[in-house]
């Protein structure tokens, strides 16, 4: 059997930026705003890799920067600047924060229009409703993948092995719904049989952050496989697909790096130029 199709997401980004930027020229000047809590090191490359590519669509970047340190009570005053000032148009808080820190009370207090990384209880609402709102840029990201490369949904088989609700369970939603029509098994570490679970999807998607733990005998030959969790290893990115094995059993798959990474960026980006039009719906 072939290798695998590569799902490029580097080169799927690219062009939704370039996208963007056609959009954005045609726009009030728009402002994304980072907030960078503390100096752990794959988060100001993560903020760096944003900005860059915020800039490349045509917006405004504003990057706020808080001691390791800092007390909730300052950091929330922060984030309350941000949300009533009118020149921002996107807020983003870089993850993960200190231990000491309440990531879900900051996030709370970002506006939902302002909620570019889709987090808010009421944009996670929203996506249980179907109703229009930010959506969480990895799910997104890899939703337009699915669309770039037109690979087959409806009435096909998605398992998705991870339950966070930054990844897993808006993404199982997401297939789930309407137009993409996927039948979705929620997997997670106490799954029985779960590699016999993932030999049933025609669509996998691995976002454990269990380095490696997909190997060959977990995939249904031809699947379309995407692999979500990010682990680092020696310095290096580890993914939860072990590619070697992977490559040669599925349809398709994405590499890592260059995968569903860039693609969370772009929907970042996308995310928040979208914010122009929900604010006009008074989300």
């Amino acid at each position: 059997m072939a290798q695998a199709v590569l799902l490029d997401g580097k080169r799927t980004a690219q062009k939704i930026i370039a996208r963007l930027a056609a959009e954005t020229g045609r726009l009030p000047k728009m402002t994304l705003a980072t907030v960078l809590i503390g100096d752990y090191p794959p988060s100001r490359i993560y903020v760096g890799l944003k900005l860059k590519m915020a800039a490349r669509a045509g917006l405004a970047t504003r990057l706020m920067e808080l001691p390791r340190n800092v007390a909730q009570e300052h950091a929330e005053q922060t984030i309350r600047s941000l949300a009533e000032d009118t020149a921002v148009n996107g807020i983003l808080i870089q993850l993960p924060l200190p231990e000491h820190l309440d990531a879900a009370a900051l996030t709370g207090l970002i506006p939902p229009h302002k909620d570019v990384d889709g987090l808010t209880a009421e944009n996670l609402g929203r996506l249980v409703n179907n109703a229009p709102g930010l959506v969480p840029c990895t799910p997104l990201g890899v939703m337009e993948l699915i669309g770039e490369y037109k690979l087959p949904t409806a009435g096909r088989t998605a398992v998705v092995v991870g339950r966070s609700h930054l990844v897993g369970v808006p993404l199982a939603l997401l297939l789930g719904r309407k137009g993409t029509d996927c039948t979705v098994t929620l997997c997670h570490s106490r799954t029985r049989e779960l590699a016999q679970t993932c030999r049933q999807a025609d669509i996998l998607i691995a976002a454990a952050g269990m380095p490696q733990f997909i190997t060959g005998d977990f995939i249904k030959p031809g699947a379309a496989v995407f692999d979500v969790g990010v682990t680092r290893r020696d310095g290096k990115i580890c993914g939860d697909v072990l590619f070697e094995e992977a490559v040669q059993v599925a349809g398709a798959i994405t590499p890592m790096p260059g995968g569903t990474g860039p693609m969370t960026v772009a929907c970042l980006i996308k995310n928040t130029v979208s914010t122009a039009e929900l604010a006009l719906q008074d989300l």
